[in-house]
């Protein structure tokens, strides 16, 4: 799949914002060493990105985004990307819980196992369905500026 002007300056600034943030917060935490978990376990939860999605959908979000390589902590080892993938959300996230409350992500890996897997295909298909029909809209918004 050819990469889109707009995919590409996405994905630049998604990696640039991700580098100023861990700066930021590595500056602000110069005490802790520079030790990366601790300054994770330093954000709190009102300080995380929320979600509309439910754990499940959340994770296929961004399992889609691992997988097709849009997102990517190290593109040459998927073992390794996927678990630093995991902590990350884990880290920076919340999720829609039962009424709409968020929920911290205490473990995501089951979510991300059933994203990949073709147990639940059809869930992934539903998801797939509802996210380009989400993106068509906004396209077709965009084009009637």
């Amino acid at each position: 799949m050819k990469k889109t002007k707009i995919s590409e300056c996405l994905e630049k600034l998604l990696n640039h914002e991700s580098r100023l943030s861990l700066v930021e917060r590595i500056l602000k935490h110069k005490n802790l060493n520079g030790d990366i978990n601790k300054i994770s376990n330093s954000v709190s939860n009102s300080a995380k990105c929320k979600s509309s999605y439910n754990k499940i959908e959340f994770a296929n979000l961004f399992y889609i985004l691992m997988d097709e390589e849009i997102l990517f902590f190290q593109k040459c080892d998927k073992k390794n990307n996927r678990i630093e993938f995991q902590k990350f959300l884990e880290s920076y996230f919340t999720y829609s819980g039962k009424n709409d409350k968020q929920c911290e992500i205490k473990n995501i890996s089951k979510e991300f196992a059933e994203s990949k897997g073709y147990t639940y295909r059809e869930k992934q298909i539903e998801f797939l369905n509802l996210l380009i029909f989400k993106l068509h809209q906004r396209k077709l918004r965009i084009e009637n500026w």
